[in-house]
């Protein structure tokens, strides 16, 4: 059977077989059954939670979404150019413990009486340094993507500890205090960060050449390599993306939390369920950066409503890696049946 690789308007790959309609009812199932559970949520929670829909508690579920969402957005990048297969493919697991980090540069900086500037500047380094040393341990030491940062991340974790002595970092200074203010409306600034760099991705990862090429690298790297692209080079840019990302949630997190906290690796299971999580919300069951917004979204009103209703931390957890058993086995299944 013969297929003809085509790249629609939007940026996303598709693949057009003879004899056979593009559209797959089961992935058209799997989206729209996502959204539907979505809504499902919102409706549960508003009828048992008190306040769930408030004004006031959508800002904070955007607000605290907000750093869990940048990291995702990073992995997601990860996800496109290296392909979607956690195993072989693109997987990013030291984004949590690069966040830890970045942070602890930055409440370093400030206590040592460097300004805001400086501070940002270190934090947004520290950052891409890590997805360097990610982009060179996977293109070009040719670790499998998930040891190299398995590895990179308890390396990244170790100096944490040792910068911060396992101690809490406070930090204030008027930067940090306007990033965690709300506006007039009660909407936190953090969730205007979020909301405009995920316009920011979007438009470059969707709706630019640039990222028509990491879709094609991830998704077709025999056709794309034929094409003449620099695979390589696409990759490693990836992971130093996904690192510049750690630097800015980093950022975030010493404005949210005033000042750098241990316990970064936490953060590792939800940012993994959103990005994974973010795939049900496309046309083709591949990683988008609106999907992993909208996954972003969910994960958040989802912690949210347990809190609300005082459900214990540990079925969250537990909710969390059963999303990913079934996200990751229907797309595998569903790919696998395309094929």
């Amino acid at each position: 059977m013969s297929a003809e690789v085509e790249f629609a308007p939007s940026g996303f790959p598709t693949v057009e077989r003879s004899g056979r309609p593009t559209g797959n009812i089961a992935a058209a199932a799997l989206r729209f059954g996502s959204l539907i559970a979505f809504a499902a949520i919102l409706i549960v929670f508003s009828l048992t939670a008190p306040y769930f829909l408030s004004i006031g508690n959508i800002g904070n579920v955007l607000g605290q979404s907000a750093i869990s969402g940048v990291l995702a957005i990073g992995l997601t990048i990860v996800l496109i150019a290296g392909g979607s297969n956690v195993v072989t493919g693109g997987i990013d697991l030291s984004l949590a413990a690069n966040m830890g980090l970045s942070a602890a540069v930055y409440a370093s900086l400030t206590q040592l009486g460097y300004g805001d500037v400086t501070a940002i500047m270190a934090s947004l380094l520290t950052g891409t340094l890590i997805g360097a040393v990610n982009a060179i341990a996977v293109v070009y030491a040719g670790i499998v993507p998930l040891l190299a940062t398995l590895a990179v991340m308890n390396i990244v974790a170790g100096l944490e500890l040792v910068l911060t002595g396992n101690t809490v970092l406070p930090a204030s200074t008027p930067f940090l205090s306007a990033l965690s203010a709300s506006d007039s409306l009660g909407m936190p600034i953090l969730a205007y960060v979020l909301i405009g760099f995920t316009a920011i991705v979007t438009a470059i990862v969707q709706y630019t050449p640039l990222g028509l090429r990491l879709y094609a690298v991830g998704e077709f790297p025999d056709a794309a390599r034929a094409a003449g692209l620099p695979l390589r080079r696409l990759l490693a840019g990836s992971f130093v993306a996904s690192g510049f990302s750690g630097g800015i949630a980093g950022i975030l997190s010493v404005s949210y939390l005033s000042g750098s906290t241990t316990g970064s690796g936490e953060m590792l299971l939800p940012v993994v369920v959103t990005a994974l999580l973010g795939s049900v919300f496309s046309r083709r069951l591949v990683p988008t950066v609106t999907g992993t917004l909208l996954s972003a979204l969910l994960v958040g009103f989802l912690t949210n409503g347990f809190q609300l209703l005082n459900i214990s931390s540990t079925l969250v957890s537990g909710v969390q890696g059963l999303l990913i058993l079934i996200v990751v086995s229907a797309t595998t299944l569903l790919r696998r049946q395309e094929a």
